[in-house]
């Protein structure tokens, strides 16, 4: 350990909210950590109380909330939980946000809407967030609606170990939309495999319309790559789309699995073969209720994440 970062902000903390306990016992089982001994409860009306049930005075607090569904809860607990770690003086405390939710509001893309992605940036920087570490933001521009330190981390590594050991021959990844090129070609780089582009229109929120594919898909196995997989409206019309372009093998790769309904129905009844997924956010009902999920853990790449930023090490050698 760093002499200097303890004498700065004393010894690690890693506390959780209620949104992900899985992933919070894996981080923790990987720091070789106990989790922070914190109580958390809804009254009767729906409000959250949060208190810290041990010294946190001067030390490195690490908060891991993802902020799925209930998404509005799990933010409200967030910030409750940041200040009272704040109040009960803290040294340092990062927010750690596998899953960020409001995300894809980054922007104003038509008149009279707010950009709920920066209101999010400002509540947990008020509430008393002095660094984020988080995962494969939609775009990667809201890093910049944050005033303090962002460790911005990407699953591609754990994607690429899961794909080489399928050993998939003629694969040919596919971005479901232009937003999605960069983290398609980077991985089929990295892979030696081809690339397809889906010229997609969206219609509405949550649903879309394939228009053409660019790219050579026939004959070829697919690996179509996105970041979150919500109502799996896009996955499902691109899927159908590739297997009509002669498509052999269509496989599916999600960072962040939201599933919403119904999204499960619509992988279940698809040609797609499985369905990698991470576990930024909870997948134990989502796994029980359709075989072709297969879950990668993030855990280990968190925890080396949250080891370093507490020696003061190198992050960025995690980011490829």
């Amino acid at each position: 350990m760093d002499n200097r970062t303890e004498a700065m902000y004393g010894d690690m903390k890693v506390f959780g909210g209620r949104s992900h306990p899985g992933l919070m016992r894996e981080i923790c089982t990987y720091l070789g950590l106990e989790q922070g001994k914190m109580e958390t409860f809804n009254f009767a009306d729906g409000e959250i109380f949060c208190k810290i049930q041990e010294n946190v005075r001067g030390r490195d607090v690490f908060v891991i909330q993802s902020t799925c569904h209930p998404v509005n809860d799990n933010v409200v607990e967030l910030l409750i939980i940041l200040d009272a770690l704040k109040r009960s003086s803290a040294g340092r405390v990062t927010a750690v946000i596998p899953y960020y939710g409001y995300a894809r509001q980054d922007k104003k893309d038509q008149p009279h809407v707010p950009i709920t992605a920066k209101l999010m940036a400002d509540l947990i920087t008020a509430a008393g967030a002095d660094r984020i570490l988080t995962m494969d933001l939609h775009a990667s521009q809201i890093q910049g609606f944050f005033n303090v330190p962002v460790d911005h981390l990407f699953a591609a590594p754990v994607l690429l170990d899961a794909v080489r050991e399928m050993d998939i021959p003629d694969l040919t990844l596919v971005s479901p939309d232009a937003g999605g090129v960069e983290r398609a070609r980077a991985l089929a780089k990295r892979l030696d495999a081809g690339l397809a582009i889906v010229d997609k229109r969206r219609t509405a929120p949550n649903q879309a319309k394939v228009m053409n594919i660019i790219g050579d898909v026939e004959g070829r196995n697919v690996l179509l790559v996105d970041d979150i997989i919500d109502t799996a409206g896009t996955l499902h019309s691109t899927v159908h789309s590739l297997h009509a372009n002669g498509a052999k093998r269509i496989l599916a790769a999600g960072i962040h699995a939201v599933l919403s309904e119904p999204a499960i129905d619509r992988i279940q009844s698809s040609p797609l073969e499985t369905v990698l997924v991470t576990n930024t956010t909870p997948l134990e009902e989502k796994m029980a209720r359709c075989d072709k999920l297969k879950a990668l853990s993030v855990a280990p790449l968190l925890g080396e994440a949250i080891r370093r930023i507490h020696v003061k090490s190198s992050v960025s050698s995690l980011f490829v």
